[in-house]
């Protein structure tokens, strides 16, 4: 990505970082989640800030516009959202076992990785744990959906480009669906993030979904609406 990331600065992207890693919780599943996974076939968000909503009004992020896309499409899923600002993999790997225990999803879309990179955790143990959560995944037979990400051009081009080479390798590997780039489209336009030049904005909600809806779309059966 050439024009990755003129606006991802090395002091913006930690001082986001550490915001993100302070808003860290436990919650992440509504109990309306939970319970309207129950009655439909389920899509689990594992994500952290970038699908949490970080710095957005509550239910503007691309995971409510989802839901949203889904009735109008007339998909009949219930969609749970599992994204914990500041979360890494290793994070998201511990706390799989509970979600998928708890809401046996049909889909499992997976956007972590970029907080490993903030923490410099090595790349083998990213790649490791985005495994674990796809095998987990898989054992529990739901689909997976991987959304690929890059690191700020501050890392180096050959840093950048090997991180991002594990979410392809592992899509490969696994054969499951990947979305190259959550933000693909908007990554130089600074008028489309917060602040902080690492957060989108709210107008930038619905082009994050369309960057990965044309790849989930066919992960999910005919509605048993129609």
């Amino acid at each position: 990505m050439d024009t990755l990331n003129k606006n991802w600065s090395a002091r913006g992207f930690v001082r986001a970082a550490m915001a993100s890693m302070m808003l860290c919780s436990v919650a992440a599943l509504s109990p309306a989640d939970a319970a309207d996974a129950q009655t439909k076939p389920a899509i689990v968000v594992l994500g952290d800030s970038l699908s949490a909503e970080y710095g957005l009004p509550r239910d503007t992020g691309w995971v409510a516009l989802l839901r949203e896309r889904l009735a109008k499409e007339r998909l009949d899923y219930s969609v749970a959202n599992s994204s914990i600002s500041g979360d890494t993999t290793s994070g998201g790997r511990a706390r799989l076992t509970a979600v998928l225990a708890r809401i046996k999803p049909a889909v499992v879309v997976v956007e972590l990785g970029a907080n490993d990179a903030l923490r410099g955790v090595p790349l083998a143990t990213t790649e490791a744990n985005l495994r674990g959560i796809v095998d987990a995944s898989q054992a529990a037979h739901a689909k997976v959906l991987l959304i690929g990400m890059y690191v700020p051009p501050n890392y180096g081009p050959d840093y950048s480009q090997k991180f991002h080479t594990v979410y392809e390798r592992i899509a490969k590997d696994k054969h499951v669906a990947l979305v190259p780039f959550l933000l693909a489209g908007i990554e130089d336009k600074p008028s489309m993030f917060q602040s902080d030049q690492i957060h989108p904005t709210v107008q930038a909600q619905p082009l994050l979904l369309n960057n990965v809806w044309p790849t989930l779309k066919p992960l999910l059966g005919a509605s048993v609406s129609q």
